[in-house]
Protein backbone atom coordinates (compact mmCIF):
# COMPACT_ATOMS: atom_id res chain seq x y z
CA UNK A 1 0.00 0.00 0.00
CA UNK A 2 1.15 3.41 -1.05
CA UNK A 3 0.44 5.65 2.12
CA UNK A 4 -0.96 3.68 4.77
CA UNK A 5 0.60 3.91 8.13
CA UNK A 6 3.09 1.13 8.84
CA UNK A 7 2.19 -1.79 10.45
CA UNK A 8 5.10 -1.23 13.17
CA UNK A 9 3.64 -1.48 16.96
CA UNK A 10 5.42 1.06 19.15
CA UNK A 11 5.41 0.52 22.65
CA UNK A 12 7.70 0.05 25.46
CA UNK A 13 10.09 3.11 26.95
CA UNK A 14 12.61 5.33 25.24
CA UNK A 15 15.25 7.40 26.86
CA UNK A 16 14.48 11.37 27.01
CA UNK A 17 18.34 12.08 25.77
CA UNK A 18 18.59 9.76 23.06
CA UNK A 19 15.33 11.18 21.24
CA UNK A 20 14.95 14.70 21.97
CA UNK A 21 18.56 15.80 21.63
CA UNK A 22 21.79 17.22 19.71
CA UNK A 23 25.06 15.56 19.84
CA UNK A 24 26.99 17.75 17.97
CA UNK A 25 27.37 21.02 16.42
CA UNK A 26 25.24 19.68 13.08
CA UNK A 27 22.88 17.80 14.61
CA UNK A 28 20.87 21.20 16.35
CA UNK A 29 17.44 20.98 18.09
CA UNK A 30 14.47 22.95 20.24
CA UNK A 31 15.38 20.55 23.19
CA UNK A 32 18.55 20.62 25.20
CA UNK A 33 19.92 17.82 27.48
CA UNK A 34 17.94 15.08 29.49
CA UNK A 35 17.03 17.52 32.66
CA UNK A 36 16.10 20.91 30.64
CA UNK A 37 13.53 18.15 28.73
CA UNK A 38 11.73 16.96 31.58
CA UNK A 39 11.82 20.37 33.45
CA UNK A 40 9.85 21.63 29.45
CA UNK A 41 7.64 18.59 30.14
CA UNK A 42 6.55 19.35 33.68
CA UNK A 43 5.82 22.74 32.53
CA UNK A 44 4.11 21.88 29.85
CA UNK A 45 1.59 19.65 31.60
CA UNK A 46 1.61 21.88 34.15
CA UNK A 47 2.80 19.94 37.48
CA UNK A 48 4.69 17.43 39.34
CA UNK A 49 4.81 14.14 37.43
CA UNK A 50 2.28 11.18 38.02
CA UNK A 51 2.66 8.12 39.63
CA UNK A 52 3.09 6.14 36.43
CA UNK A 53 6.18 8.65 35.24
CA UNK A 54 7.74 8.62 38.63
CA UNK A 55 7.98 4.83 38.09
CA UNK A 56 9.16 4.77 34.72
CA UNK A 57 11.66 7.35 35.52
CA UNK A 58 13.28 5.05 38.23
CA UNK A 59 12.83 2.37 36.04
CA UNK A 60 15.11 4.07 33.14
CA UNK A 61 18.16 4.14 35.60
CA UNK A 62 18.34 0.20 35.64
CA UNK A 63 19.45 -2.19 32.89
CA UNK A 64 19.04 -5.53 34.75
CA UNK A 65 15.80 -6.71 36.03
CA UNK A 66 17.87 -6.65 39.07
CA UNK A 67 19.28 -3.09 38.42
CA UNK A 68 15.61 -2.38 38.02
CA UNK A 69 14.23 -3.91 41.27
CA UNK A 70 17.27 -2.49 43.27
CA UNK A 71 16.27 0.71 41.73
CA UNK A 72 12.90 1.05 42.94
CA UNK A 73 13.30 -0.70 46.16
CA UNK A 74 15.46 2.02 46.92
CA UNK A 75 13.40 4.87 45.92
CA UNK A 76 11.40 6.15 48.65
CA UNK A 77 9.49 8.62 46.44
CA UNK A 78 8.33 5.18 44.58
CA UNK A 79 7.81 3.38 47.68
CA UNK A 80 5.59 5.75 48.75
CA UNK A 81 2.96 5.22 45.83
CA UNK A 82 -0.22 3.63 46.40
CA UNK A 83 -0.11 0.73 43.95
CA UNK A 84 -3.47 -0.30 42.00
CA UNK A 85 -3.99 -2.86 39.64
CA UNK A 86 -4.90 -0.11 37.20
CA UNK A 87 -1.56 1.42 37.07
CA UNK A 88 0.60 -1.93 37.42
CA UNK A 89 -1.40 -2.96 34.44
CA UNK A 90 -0.34 0.20 32.58
CA UNK A 91 3.00 0.38 33.33
CA UNK A 92 2.99 -3.71 32.06
CA UNK A 93 1.75 -2.38 29.24
CA UNK A 94 4.29 0.37 28.82
CA UNK A 95 6.97 -2.18 29.36
CA UNK A 96 5.92 -4.73 27.20
CA UNK A 97 8.85 -4.39 24.73
CA UNK A 98 11.33 -4.37 27.28
CA UNK A 99 11.10 -7.25 29.84
CA UNK A 100 13.95 -6.48 31.34
CA UNK A 101 12.23 -3.41 33.18
CA UNK A 102 9.07 -5.40 33.23
CA UNK A 103 10.08 -8.12 34.99
CA UNK A 104 11.86 -6.10 37.52
CA UNK A 105 8.88 -3.79 37.84
CA UNK A 106 6.95 -6.75 38.20
CA UNK A 107 9.22 -8.05 41.14
CA UNK A 108 8.93 -4.39 42.66
CA UNK A 109 5.41 -4.48 43.15
CA UNK A 110 5.09 -7.94 44.25
CA UNK A 111 7.25 -7.06 47.01
CA UNK A 112 4.94 -4.74 48.17
CA UNK A 113 3.37 -5.89 51.42
CA UNK A 114 -0.11 -3.78 51.03
CA UNK A 115 -0.10 -4.91 46.89
CA UNK A 116 -0.83 -8.38 45.62
CA UNK A 117 -1.17 -9.37 41.83
CA UNK A 118 -3.85 -10.54 40.42
CA UNK A 119 -4.33 -13.30 37.49
CA UNK A 120 -4.52 -10.26 34.84
CA UNK A 121 -1.05 -9.25 35.82
CA UNK A 122 0.72 -12.05 36.13
CA UNK A 123 -1.26 -13.27 32.62
CA UNK A 124 0.35 -10.15 31.05
CA UNK A 125 3.92 -10.73 32.79
CA UNK A 126 4.14 -14.28 31.16
CA UNK A 127 3.00 -12.89 27.81
CA UNK A 128 6.10 -10.35 27.89
CA UNK A 129 8.06 -12.69 28.74
CA UNK A 130 6.93 -15.05 25.96
CA UNK A 131 6.82 -12.66 23.47
CA UNK A 132 10.57 -11.65 24.21
CA UNK A 133 11.11 -15.52 24.28
CA UNK A 134 12.59 -15.47 27.55
CA UNK A 135 11.31 -18.96 27.79
CA UNK A 136 13.08 -20.37 31.17
CA UNK A 137 11.80 -17.03 32.93
CA UNK A 138 8.60 -17.48 31.37
CA UNK A 139 8.50 -21.37 33.00
CA UNK A 140 10.06 -19.70 36.48
CA UNK A 141 7.21 -17.88 36.61
CA UNK A 142 4.30 -20.41 35.64
CA UNK A 143 5.58 -21.89 39.11
CA UNK A 144 5.32 -19.16 40.99
CA UNK A 145 2.12 -18.83 40.07
CA UNK A 146 0.66 -22.33 40.39
CA UNK A 147 1.45 -21.98 43.97
CA UNK A 148 -1.32 -19.20 44.50
CA UNK A 149 -3.45 -21.11 41.58
CA UNK A 150 -3.28 -17.89 39.42
CA UNK A 151 -2.47 -20.28 35.99
CA UNK A 152 -5.93 -20.46 34.37
CA UNK A 153 -6.53 -21.62 30.77
CA UNK A 154 -5.91 -18.12 29.43
CA UNK A 155 -2.52 -18.30 30.96
CA UNK A 156 -1.86 -21.81 28.89
CA UNK A 157 -2.94 -20.03 25.76
CA UNK A 158 -0.21 -17.42 25.96
CA UNK A 159 2.26 -19.82 27.16
CA UNK A 160 1.02 -22.14 24.02
CA UNK A 161 1.25 -19.01 21.47
CA UNK A 162 5.33 -17.67 22.49
CA UNK A 163 6.16 -21.37 22.38
CA UNK A 164 4.32 -22.08 19.27
CA UNK A 165 6.06 -18.69 18.26
CA UNK A 166 9.23 -19.18 19.04
CA UNK A 167 9.55 -22.41 17.07
CA UNK A 168 8.74 -24.61 19.67
CA UNK A 169 5.41 -26.12 19.17
CA UNK A 170 6.74 -29.73 20.39
CA UNK A 171 6.82 -27.87 23.79
CA UNK A 172 3.56 -25.99 22.93
CA UNK A 173 1.78 -29.83 22.84
CA UNK A 174 3.35 -30.82 25.82
CA UNK A 175 2.02 -27.70 27.70
CA UNK A 176 -1.28 -29.24 26.40
CA UNK A 177 -0.22 -32.43 28.04
CA UNK A 178 0.63 -31.28 31.30
CA UNK A 179 -3.02 -29.55 31.66
CA UNK A 180 -3.74 -31.74 34.49
CA UNK A 181 -0.85 -30.73 36.87
CA UNK A 182 -2.23 -27.28 36.69
CA UNK A 183 -5.90 -28.51 37.86
CA UNK A 184 -7.49 -27.72 34.40
CA UNK A 185 -9.13 -29.69 31.94
CA UNK A 186 -8.81 -31.25 28.48
CA UNK A 187 -12.22 -30.23 26.71
CA UNK A 188 -13.17 -28.63 23.71
CA UNK A 189 -11.88 -25.78 24.50
CA UNK A 190 -8.38 -26.52 25.22
CA UNK A 191 -8.53 -28.14 22.67
CA UNK A 192 -9.18 -25.78 20.10
CA UNK A 193 -6.75 -23.37 22.17
CA UNK A 194 -4.18 -25.83 20.63
CA UNK A 195 -5.14 -26.53 17.79
CA UNK A 196 -5.36 -22.79 16.93
CA UNK A 197 -2.07 -21.83 18.34
CA UNK A 198 -0.43 -24.43 15.80
CA UNK A 199 -2.42 -23.48 12.63
CA UNK A 200 -1.72 -20.02 13.44
CA UNK A 201 2.26 -21.02 13.45
CA UNK A 202 1.35 -22.71 10.15
CA UNK A 203 1.42 -26.35 11.90
CA UNK A 204 -1.36 -27.50 10.33
CA UNK A 205 -0.65 -31.54 9.00
CA UNK A 206 0.41 -31.31 12.88
CA UNK A 207 -2.62 -29.86 14.38
CA UNK A 208 -4.91 -32.27 11.97
CA UNK A 209 -2.54 -35.28 13.28
CA UNK A 210 -3.37 -33.68 17.09
CA UNK A 211 -7.05 -34.01 15.90
CA UNK A 212 -7.20 -37.24 14.37
CA UNK A 213 -5.76 -38.64 18.08
CA UNK A 214 -7.83 -36.43 20.48
CA UNK A 215 -11.37 -36.37 18.52
CA UNK A 216 -12.71 -39.76 19.92
CA UNK A 217 -12.68 -38.63 23.46
CA UNK A 218 -13.21 -34.70 22.66
CA UNK A 219 -15.75 -33.83 20.52
CA UNK A 220 -15.10 -31.45 18.02
CA UNK A 221 -17.48 -27.96 17.86
CA UNK A 222 -17.45 -25.64 14.88
CA UNK A 223 -15.19 -23.53 16.18
CA UNK A 224 -12.75 -26.24 15.61
CA UNK A 225 -13.89 -26.74 11.73
CA UNK A 226 -13.39 -22.83 11.54
CA UNK A 227 -9.70 -23.03 12.79
CA UNK A 228 -8.53 -25.92 10.31
CA UNK A 229 -10.44 -23.56 7.72
CA UNK A 230 -8.71 -20.26 8.89
CA UNK A 231 -5.07 -22.65 8.76
CA UNK A 232 -5.43 -24.31 5.52
CA UNK A 233 -5.67 -21.12 3.95
CA UNK A 234 -3.12 -19.39 5.80
CA UNK A 235 -0.54 -22.03 4.29
CA UNK A 236 -2.07 -21.43 0.74
CA UNK A 237 -4.12 -24.88 0.34
CA UNK A 238 -7.39 -23.78 0.09
CA UNK A 239 -8.75 -27.02 -1.24
CA UNK A 240 -8.15 -28.60 1.83
CA UNK A 241 -9.75 -25.63 3.48
CA UNK A 242 -13.34 -26.39 0.84
CA UNK A 243 -12.74 -30.34 2.13
CA UNK A 244 -12.97 -29.40 5.76
CA UNK A 245 -16.42 -27.38 4.98
CA UNK A 246 -17.72 -30.53 3.56
CA UNK A 247 -16.18 -32.01 6.90
CA UNK A 248 -17.87 -29.75 9.30
CA UNK A 249 -21.22 -30.56 7.42
CA UNK A 250 -20.60 -34.20 8.28
CA UNK A 251 -20.16 -33.55 12.17
CA UNK A 252 -23.99 -31.62 12.11
CA UNK A 253 -22.22 -27.91 11.53
CA UNK A 254 -23.58 -25.32 9.47
CA UNK A 255 -20.51 -23.39 8.13
CA UNK A 256 -21.23 -19.78 8.89
CA UNK A 257 -20.17 -16.36 7.38
CA UNK A 258 -16.69 -17.07 9.34
CA UNK A 259 -16.48 -20.03 7.00
CA UNK A 260 -16.83 -18.55 4.17
CA UNK A 261 -15.35 -14.87 4.97
CA UNK A 262 -11.99 -16.91 5.65
CA UNK A 263 -12.23 -18.27 1.99
CA UNK A 264 -12.66 -14.99 0.70
CA UNK A 265 -9.97 -13.46 2.11
CA UNK A 266 -7.30 -16.01 0.91
CA UNK A 267 -8.78 -16.06 -1.99
CA UNK A 268 -8.44 -12.14 -2.05
CA UNK A 269 -4.44 -12.55 -0.94
CA UNK A 270 -3.89 -14.81 -4.49
CA UNK A 271 -6.04 -11.62 -5.88
CA UNK A 272 -8.33 -14.45 -7.35
CA UNK A 273 -11.49 -12.30 -7.34
CA UNK A 274 -13.36 -14.27 -9.95
CA UNK A 275 -13.73 -17.07 -7.36
CA UNK A 276 -14.38 -14.30 -4.53
CA UNK A 277 -17.60 -13.43 -6.42
CA UNK A 278 -18.61 -17.13 -7.16
CA UNK A 279 -17.87 -17.91 -3.38
CA UNK A 280 -19.94 -15.00 -2.61
CA UNK A 281 -22.87 -15.86 -4.42
CA UNK A 282 -22.91 -19.92 -2.78
CA UNK A 283 -22.99 -17.75 0.21
CA UNK A 284 -25.92 -16.02 -0.24
CA UNK A 285 -27.28 -19.64 -2.38
CA UNK A 286 -26.53 -21.13 0.83
CA UNK A 287 -28.48 -18.95 2.66
CA UNK A 288 -25.86 -17.26 4.55
CA UNK A 289 -25.53 -13.66 3.73
CA UNK A 290 -21.97 -12.08 3.71
CA UNK A 291 -21.27 -9.49 6.55
CA UNK A 292 -19.65 -6.07 6.86
CA UNK A 293 -16.30 -8.37 7.73
CA UNK A 294 -16.64 -10.25 4.19
CA UNK A 295 -17.11 -7.14 2.48
CA UNK A 296 -14.23 -4.91 4.21
CA UNK A 297 -11.63 -7.69 3.14
CA UNK A 298 -12.54 -7.36 -0.24
CA UNK A 299 -12.28 -3.81 -0.41
CA UNK A 300 -8.97 -3.88 1.17
CA UNK A 301 -7.89 -6.53 -1.27
CA UNK A 302 -9.12 -4.85 -4.59
CA UNK A 303 -7.89 -1.39 -3.48
CA UNK A 304 -4.02 -3.38 -2.76
CA UNK A 305 -4.39 -5.05 -6.13
CA UNK A 306 -5.08 -1.42 -7.56
CA UNK A 307 -8.24 -2.27 -8.48
CA UNK A 308 -9.61 1.16 -7.05
CA UNK A 309 -13.01 1.57 -9.42
CA UNK A 310 -14.08 -2.07 -8.44
CA UNK A 311 -12.87 -1.54 -4.92
CA UNK A 312 -15.14 1.91 -4.32
CA UNK A 313 -18.11 -0.08 -5.84
CA UNK A 314 -18.06 -2.98 -2.88
CA UNK A 315 -19.91 0.02 -0.25
CA UNK A 316 -23.06 0.35 -2.83
CA UNK A 317 -23.47 -3.67 -3.33
CA UNK A 318 -23.12 -3.64 0.76
CA UNK A 319 -25.62 -1.31 1.07
CA UNK A 320 -27.99 -2.87 -1.53
CA UNK A 321 -27.70 -6.04 0.52
CA UNK A 322 -29.27 -4.67 3.56
CA UNK A 323 -25.49 -4.66 5.45
CA UNK A 324 -24.54 -1.69 7.64
CA UNK A 325 -20.80 -0.63 7.44
CA UNK A 326 -18.66 -0.13 11.05
CA UNK A 327 -15.75 1.65 11.61
CA UNK A 328 -13.29 -0.90 9.93
CA UNK A 329 -15.32 -0.87 7.03
CA UNK A 330 -14.76 3.13 6.53
CA UNK A 331 -11.41 2.81 7.57
CA UNK A 332 -10.67 0.53 4.59
CA UNK A 333 -13.06 2.86 2.40
CA UNK A 334 -10.84 6.15 3.44
CA UNK A 335 -7.48 4.25 2.63
CA UNK A 336 -9.19 3.15 -0.72
CA UNK A 337 -10.28 6.93 -1.53
CA UNK A 338 -6.74 8.33 -0.57
CA UNK A 339 -5.31 6.03 -2.49
CA UNK A 340 -7.33 6.37 -5.68
CA UNK A 341 -6.40 10.54 -5.02
CA UNK A 342 -9.48 11.18 -3.91
CA UNK A 343 -8.80 12.99 -0.59
CA UNK A 344 -11.80 15.21 -0.63
CA UNK A 345 -14.08 12.33 -0.81
CA UNK A 346 -12.22 10.58 2.21
CA UNK A 347 -13.00 13.44 4.20
CA UNK A 348 -16.66 13.54 3.25
CA UNK A 349 -16.44 10.29 4.58
CA UNK A 350 -14.86 11.20 7.98
CA UNK A 351 -16.68 14.17 8.43
CA UNK A 352 -19.67 13.77 6.80
CA UNK A 353 -21.19 10.37 6.00
CA UNK A 354 -19.90 8.46 9.60
CA UNK A 355 -21.70 11.08 11.71
CA UNK A 356 -24.58 10.79 9.80
CA UNK A 357 -25.07 6.67 10.40
CA UNK A 358 -23.49 6.95 13.89
CA UNK A 359 -20.35 5.17 12.97
CA UNK A 360 -17.64 6.92 15.19
CA UNK A 361 -13.86 6.76 14.28
CA UNK A 362 -11.32 5.36 16.67
CA UNK A 363 -7.72 5.46 16.23
CA UNK A 364 -7.25 4.16 13.22
CA UNK A 365 -9.91 6.19 11.40
CA UNK A 366 -7.29 9.14 12.44
CA UNK A 367 -4.30 6.99 11.24
CA UNK A 368 -5.57 6.53 8.23
CA UNK A 369 -6.40 10.06 7.44
CA UNK A 370 -3.10 10.99 9.04
CA UNK A 371 -1.06 8.71 6.77
CA UNK A 372 -2.83 9.85 3.89
CA UNK A 373 -2.17 13.50 4.63
CA UNK A 374 1.55 12.71 4.73
CA UNK A 375 1.66 10.54 1.78
CA UNK A 376 -0.18 13.23 -0.41
CA UNK A 377 2.02 16.18 1.01
CA UNK A 378 -0.54 17.69 2.87
CA UNK A 379 1.33 18.13 6.57
CA UNK A 380 -0.73 21.32 7.85
CA UNK A 381 -3.59 18.56 7.85
CA UNK A 382 -1.82 15.90 8.90
CA UNK A 383 -1.24 18.23 12.24
CA UNK A 384 -4.62 19.51 12.56
CA UNK A 385 -6.36 15.76 12.69
CA UNK A 386 -3.36 14.76 14.76
CA UNK A 387 -4.66 17.86 17.53
CA UNK A 388 -8.17 16.40 16.97
CA UNK A 389 -6.92 13.08 17.95
CA UNK A 390 -5.26 13.81 20.56
CA UNK A 391 -8.50 16.09 22.33
CA UNK A 392 -10.67 13.46 21.06
CA UNK A 393 -12.96 11.51 24.20
CA UNK A 394 -13.58 8.61 22.03
CA UNK A 395 -9.85 7.52 21.47
CA UNK A 396 -5.80 8.85 21.69
CA UNK A 397 -2.83 8.29 19.44
CA UNK A 398 -1.01 4.84 19.12
CA UNK A 399 2.62 4.76 17.73
CA UNK A 400 1.22 4.14 14.22
CA UNK A 401 -0.38 7.42 14.25
CA UNK A 402 3.19 9.62 14.82
CA UNK A 403 5.24 6.96 11.69
CA UNK A 404 4.06 8.80 9.01
CA UNK A 405 4.54 11.87 10.57
CA UNK A 406 7.97 11.20 11.56
CA UNK A 407 8.19 10.04 7.55
CA UNK A 408 6.87 13.39 6.79
CA UNK A 409 9.88 15.03 9.03
CA UNK A 410 12.29 13.31 7.08
CA UNK A 411 11.03 13.69 3.77
CA UNK A 412 10.37 17.73 4.12
CA UNK A 413 13.94 18.06 5.97
CA UNK A 414 12.45 19.15 9.32
CA UNK A 415 14.63 16.77 11.60
CA UNK A 416 15.78 19.33 14.18
CA UNK A 417 12.44 21.40 15.98
CA UNK A 418 9.79 19.12 14.33
CA UNK A 419 11.17 15.73 14.74
CA UNK A 420 12.24 16.68 18.43
CA UNK A 421 8.94 17.50 19.26
CA UNK A 422 7.03 14.76 17.49
CA UNK A 423 9.23 12.41 19.53
CA UNK A 424 8.72 13.76 22.69
CA UNK A 425 4.71 14.12 22.89
CA UNK A 426 5.30 10.34 21.50
CA UNK A 427 7.27 9.56 24.89
CA UNK A 428 6.08 12.32 27.36
CA UNK A 429 2.77 12.81 26.57
CA UNK A 430 1.36 9.32 25.16
CA UNK A 431 3.55 7.07 27.23
CA UNK A 432 4.54 5.23 23.93
CA UNK A 433 8.26 4.42 22.82
CA UNK A 434 10.32 2.55 20.07
CA UNK A 435 10.40 -0.89 18.17
CA UNK A 436 12.67 -2.08 15.95
CA UNK A 437 10.37 -0.45 12.75
CA UNK A 438 10.73 2.57 14.28
CA UNK A 439 14.66 2.63 15.65
CA UNK A 440 15.17 1.74 11.88
CA UNK A 441 13.03 4.79 10.19
CA UNK A 442 15.26 7.18 12.96
CA UNK A 443 18.49 6.04 12.31
CA UNK A 444 18.42 5.63 8.03
CA UNK A 445 16.52 9.14 8.02
CA UNK A 446 19.17 10.76 10.80
CA UNK A 447 22.14 9.26 9.16
CA UNK A 448 20.76 10.71 5.18
CA UNK A 449 20.11 14.28 7.25
CA UNK A 450 23.74 14.21 8.22
CA UNK A 451 23.38 13.29 11.78
CA UNK A 452 25.15 10.06 12.45
CA UNK A 453 25.78 10.71 15.93
CA UNK A 454 22.13 10.85 17.34
CA UNK A 455 21.46 7.56 14.94
CA UNK A 456 24.46 6.23 16.90
CA UNK A 457 23.15 6.77 20.51
CA UNK A 458 19.51 5.38 19.15
CA UNK A 459 21.45 2.59 17.44
CA UNK A 460 23.20 1.61 21.31
CA UNK A 461 19.86 2.13 22.97
CA UNK A 462 17.99 -0.68 20.36
CA UNK A 463 20.71 -3.23 20.99
CA UNK A 464 20.75 -2.32 25.04
CA UNK A 465 17.20 -3.54 24.10
CA UNK A 466 18.35 -6.60 22.81
CA UNK A 467 16.41 -5.68 19.50
CA UNK A 468 18.29 -7.55 16.75
CA UNK A 469 19.17 -4.15 13.92
CA UNK A 470 18.70 -5.18 10.15
CA UNK A 471 22.08 -5.95 8.08
CA UNK A 472 21.35 -2.48 5.98
CA UNK A 473 21.21 -0.61 8.95
CA UNK A 474 23.84 -1.50 10.54
CA UNK A 475 26.16 -1.22 6.78
CA UNK A 476 25.00 2.80 6.61
CA UNK A 477 25.41 3.34 9.75
CA UNK A 478 28.73 2.08 9.92
CA UNK A 479 29.58 4.02 6.93
CA UNK A 480 28.10 7.16 7.95
CA UNK A 481 30.59 6.98 11.56
CA UNK A 482 33.70 5.71 9.50
CA UNK A 483 32.91 8.84 7.23
CA UNK A 484 32.81 11.26 10.27
CA UNK A 485 35.75 9.65 11.86
CA UNK A 486 33.81 8.18 14.74
CA UNK A 487 36.41 5.54 15.62
CA UNK A 488 35.79 4.41 19.12
CA UNK A 489 32.16 4.15 17.58
CA UNK A 490 33.51 2.38 14.28
CA UNK A 491 35.08 0.11 16.45
CA UNK A 492 32.21 -0.65 18.73
CA UNK A 493 30.28 -1.56 15.29
CA UNK A 494 32.14 -3.67 13.83
CA UNK A 495 32.41 -5.83 17.28
CA UNK A 496 29.24 -5.95 16.96
CA UNK A 497 28.66 -6.88 13.39
CA UNK A 498 30.77 -9.53 13.67
CA UNK A 499 29.34 -10.75 17.05
CA UNK A 500 26.23 -10.80 15.05
CA UNK A 501 27.51 -12.77 12.49
CA UNK A 502 28.93 -15.73 14.64
CA UNK A 503 25.27 -15.85 15.85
Amino acid sequence: MIFHASNCYIPARATFHLLCLPFSKNCTSSFPLGGNIEKQYLESVGGSLSDLDKIVKRVGTGSSEDEVFQSLMHDQTCNSIHLTHSLVDKLLHRFKDDWKSALGFFKWANSRSIYEHNPESYDMMVDILGKMKQMDKMRDLIEEMCKGNFVTLNTISKVMRRLAGAGKWEDAVKTFDDLGNFNLEKNTESMNLLLDTLCKANKVEQAREIFLELKSHISPNANTFNIFIHGWCKVNRVDEAHWTIQEMKGYGFRPCVISYSTIIQSYCLQSNFHRVYELLDDMEANGCAPNVVTYTAIMCSLAKSDELDEALQIPDRMRAAGCKPDTLFYNSLIHALGKAGRVKEAIHVFKGEMPAVDVYPNTSTYNTMIAMFCHHGQGQNAFTYMKEIENSPICKPDAQTYFPLLKLCFKTGKTDTHLSRLLDDMVNKQHLSLDICTYTLLIHGLCRANKCEWAYLLFQEMIGREMTPRKRTCSLLLEEIKQKGLHDAVDKMEGYMKQMRAT
